[in-house]
């Protein structure tokens, strides 16, 4: 397992440590449902240094990557982003990735211990493009401010550069002490939230900036646990819980994020483009809605049922603090996951009503 650079940084505020993919990561300080609230009332920081970051350099790195990925890259000016799915030529989702365009090269951003699996994805496609793929995981570190007074935080911390104001957007500090810090417009939980990317050399020192600034709005440190369930509570898919290898992008709700359909060819396009010309995908990622009385939530994989047939099955599931019900993200087929429908899970404790839901949930569904 790789440990966090700002393990004994994290000890001291009583940190409870997990794994993620190989990678490790802050579980909670203490008191998930109290870092949950924060991150959902005020804003919580977070140290996501677990997950994985390569840079791609080189002359031809912008037109190679275009070629590689569902969104458009190409009209990508110096710092701004875009989300995006990397493809196998079936279509079959890879990996989601953040992408940034640095002014010398680019920079991807995804879930924990996918960097080995993206970098081989990547350079199979490398013929006689100048194109080099760094891990940079080891380099740079990842904080996040998440929640409606992320930006509060950011704009106290006065770095003297603008707080970029749209998604994916990005605004670098040249410090000369700390080194190049990069401050990333990126919502994790559906409200208002920002990125850090840090020399690892200077991660410790940007933590404490943001933990003197966050305390300015009754932010706090937040670990994995409330962050998981501020984005199932938001819809978020995540890459190897809700969405992996097995899955089209467009079944996983993401169409609209990180497909461009004018962009012009790329590995898996044709896949794609002939689902949106000829119909619709045979299942989607849904909300639902589980029975308030479940001795268990259920797990990965648990099976949807409607009128005795199998239509789908469980990704994620939370028992909401927001919400005040239980609540889950999985897979439905068409024809069985229009909103309000009905259905029957089965799960390790029994049989219960489970309902398709609208996303965000909210605490009155329609």
């Amino acid at each position: 397992m790789t440990s966090l650079a700002l393990r004994e940084f994290h000890s001291v505020f009583g940190a409870q440590f997990t794994e993620l993919n190989g990678q490790e990561a802050v579980a909670q300080y203490g008191d998930t449902l109290n870092e949950h609230a924060v991150l959902k009332q005020a804003a919580g920081v977070m140290d996501l240094s677990c997950r994985g970051r390569l840079c791609l350099t080189g002359s031809d790195r912008k037109r190679f990557l275009n070629g590689q990925v569902t969104n458009n890259v190409h009209d990508l000016k110096a710092g701004e982003g875009c989300y995006a799915a990397l493809v196998t030529a079936k279509g079959k989702m890879l990996s989601d990735l953040n992408i940034y365009l640095l002014e010398d090269e680019i920079l991807l951003d995804f879930e924990p211990g996918y960097g080995e699996a993206i970098a081989r994805r990547l350079e199979k496609y490398i013929i006689a493009d100048d194109v080099q793929i760094i891990d940079v995981a080891s380099h740079y570190g990842l904080l996040s401010v998440q929640g409606p007074r992320a930006g509060e935080i950011i704009r106290h911390l006065d770095w003297g550069v603008e707080v970029p104001p749209s998604l994916m957007s990005f605004a670098i500090k040249k410090d000369a002490v700390l080194g190049e810090i990069y401050l990333m417009n990126q919502r994790r939980t559906g409200t208002s939230g920002y990125d850090v990317f840090a020399p690892v050399s200077a991660v410790r020192a940007v933590a404490d900036q943001l933990m003197t600034a966050a305390k300015s709005v009754g932010g706090i440190l937040c670990g994995w646990q409330a962050l998981e369930m501020a984005r199932i509570e938001a819809g978020i898919p995540r890459f190897g819980v809700d969405m992996d290898e097995s899955n089209l992008p467009p079944e996983t709700g993401l169409e609209a994020r990180a497909i461009s359909y004018s962009k012009g060819c790329y590995i898996g396009q044709e896949v794609i483009a002939r689902i949106r010309t000829y119909g619709q995908v045979a299942k989607a990622l849904r909300g639902l809605r589980l029975a308030d009385d479940l001795k268990q939530l259920p797990l990965n994989g648990d099976k949807l049922f409607k009128d005795g047939k199998e239509v789908g099955y469980i990704t994620s599931a939370l028992a909401s603090p927001t919400v005040h019900a239980n609540i889950a993200l999985g897979y439905v087929r068409r024809g069985a996951n229009q909103i309000g429908t009905e259905l029957r899970l089965h799960a390790a404790d029994g049989e219960t009503v489970v309902r398709v839901a609208p996303l965000p949930f909210t605490a009155d569904p329609q």
